[in-house]
């Protein structure tokens, strides 16, 4: 189906005159109603129950034909393009620009009381039956508290919310039974088109939604809004026993599966007779944009995983038409509001706006506030443990280096005699404002996974560059359905060039040690890391590791971190941290 004229001249105005995001001196989210109906859409919250300071990017590099273009845009590149002012709200929600001080001027964003009050509001603009709240997946990890207690917090947050369907990812990581019991308490739909039973398991009679087909997880639900049918198809993070312990999920199988894909959106249409159909998506963008030029019939891709606060939708052409490709953001930060105006079997027009929620400017929802505050009570004394004062920001997100992984890779390193430190390039994890008490609860926020062990081993010269290069090859493929969607592997103790646009084997070059020494592919080397895919779970977890550390230190200092040489990109042609 294609999506009428009026539609498309919107969508292009997405790459060229775009307007400021508008608002209200009296209630900035106090946003019109549009069109029929209202698809409110979150994603990647990774269980930020509490309002946050989350740092975007000073770095997201796209090679091939996606360099230069959205997602890949930071700072005032960023700002050029969507037609933002610097020193703004909007420059602090969307960029890392002055971000310090704009956090100092404007405080957090986000939290799940200050989501309550937004949603709802969004909801009541609507109209009773009209509005649908759709959560794109890593909302139960990401805390200490999602850790202890298996994400079930954040279920009972998100049905407090009032969630109707979500799809998944870090959900995967509590295995099999885990995310069975998450969507045992979930009041919403769990959907995934893209989950099989293994051969083996099918064969065994394993549970799915389909024994037929073998498909686990129901495909897609239809909502009845505002008279209108609206079919949501869920597509789960495609690489899960790639990125992840294959353990966690050992009867099932993952991909993206366009060919798949395609039989569903057809039979949403021709068969169910839905008005407009959407992708609730936990691709990344860059694949939702691949997969948007090659499967027909659907109107809007909602999507996550890449972490990637876009404000406008992108139109991707594809055989049936265009398909609209969205991403909105991290941590709470955002919310997504999509109004259609429908008729019978298609979209006349779509509206969209990303809303960055301040957490100043929201009252917060009383009864999700004292849910978040009781589900921590028991717990608070850890949680609040002050382990260190901070000399300077501490931030994860970046395509090469994040100050919160110097400081896990300074402490592994130090407890651990290793020359080699590293830590992986997870796109998760809040900011820490420098002067401030760095707590146990921050620390989680940056390492709780359930898979957190330490490990020292040995490793050649040849074998780092090569496990680098594999890495490096997951975030720079030039085929986006080749891209995992983190960022690169953080390293501690080595210095090194990356040439993003070249092939794999041809990107990692000028290792050295810190003092210069030059790593040599015959010479073993001792290497201090975490979170591993392949390694038994036996050990010290890396939060014990690094708060052992930061308690005898009591100030963070940073090391020297490692310098990264950036080449062959434009606009890149360095970088070093300080």
């Amino acid at each position: 189906m294609t999506i009428a004229r009026r539609a498309l001249l919107t969508a292009a105005a997405s790459t060229a005159l775009l307007p400021r995001l508008a608002w209200s001196a009296s209630d900035p989210y106090d946003v019109k109603m549009s069109g029929d109906v209202r698809i409110i859409h979150q994603t990647d919250t990774h269980a930020s129950a509490r309002p946050v300071h989350f740092r975007e990017p000073t770095q997201n590099i796209g090679v091939g034909s996606a360099e230069g273009r959205p997602p890949h845009l930071v700072g005032t590149a960023f700002l050029d393009f969507y037609h933002m002012k610097p020193d703004t709200r909007d420059a602090y929600a969307f960029t890392f620009l002055d971000f310090e001080a704009l956090a100092h001027r404007y405080g957090r964003l986000g939290g799940f009381a200050s989501l309550k009050t937004v949603i709802d509001s969004l909801r009541a603009g609507a109209g009773p039956g009209r509005s649908v709240l759709l959560d794109g997946g890593d909302l139960c990890q990401g805390t200490g508290m999602a850790n202890l207690t298996r994400g079930q917090n954040m279920v009972a947050l998100g049905n407090l919310l009032g969630i109707d369907a979500m799809t998944g990812h870090w959900e995967f990581t509590y295995g099999q039974d885990g995310i069975e019991a998450i969507i045992k308490e979930l009041h919403g739909r769990f959907i995934a088109q893209n989950v099989f039973l293994s051969a083996e398991s099918q064969m065994m009679g394993a549970p799915a939604f389909d024994q037929k087909t073998g498909r686990v997880f129901q495909p897609y639900v239809i909502r009845e809004l505002g008279g209108y049918r609206v079919g949501v198809i869920g597509q789960a993070f495609p690489y899960v026993p790639i990125a992840h312990p294959r353990r966690f999920t050992p009867d099932w199988r993952f991909g993206i599966h366009p060919g798949r894909m395609q039989k569903v959106v057809d039979e949403l249409r021709e068969v169910k007779k839905v008005d407009a159909v959407l992708l609730l998506s936990h691709n990344g963008m860059p694949v939702d944009l691949k997969l948007a030029s090659q499967v027909r019939g659907i109107d809007v891709i909602l999507g996550g995983h890449t972490h990637d606060a876009v404000p406008h939708p992108v139109p991707v052409k594809n055989p049936g038409g265009i398909t609209l490709v969205t991403n909105a953001g991290t941590a709470g930060k955002f919310i997504a509001v999509l109004d259609l105006e429908l008729a019978k079997g298609q979209v006349k027009d779509v509206h969209y706006r990303l809303l960055p929620i301040y957490a100043d400017q929201v009252k917060q929802d009383a009864a999700v506030a004292a849910a978040v505050e009781a589900q921590e009570a028991p717990h608070r004394a850890m949680l609040d443990e002050k382990l260190a004062e901070t000399e300077t920001l501490l931030y994860r997100r970046n395509n090469f280096y994040g100050s919160v992984d110097q400081v896990i890779m300074d402490a592994l390193r130090a407890e651990t005699g290793a020359q080699i430190a590293f830590s992986p390039g997870f796109r998760w994890g809040n900011t820490v404002l420098g002067g401030a008490a760095l707590t146990m609860g921050d620390l989680l926020a940056e390492t709780a996974i359930t898979y957190p062990m330490v490990y020292k081993q040995t490793m050649t010269g040849a074998q780092i560059k090569a496990m680098m290069e594999d890495v490096c090859d997951n975030l720079f493929n030039r085929n986006p359905y080749y891209q995992q969607g983190g960022d690169m592997i953080r390293v501690g103790g080595m210095n090194y060039a990356c040439a993003p646009a070249k092939s794999i084997g041809h990107r990692i070059s000028g290792m050295e040690l810190d003092d210069g020494t030059k790593v040599e592919a015959a010479k073993n080397y001792t290497i201090a890391s975490w979170a591993s895919v392949s390694l038994p779970q036996t050990g010290t977890p890396v939060w014990d590791v690094v708060a052992r550390h930061l308690r005898q230190v009591k100030t963070v200092k940073l090391t020297r971190p490692n310098r990264v040489k950036v080449l062959g990109i434009a606009g890149n042609p360095g970088y070093a941290a300080s």
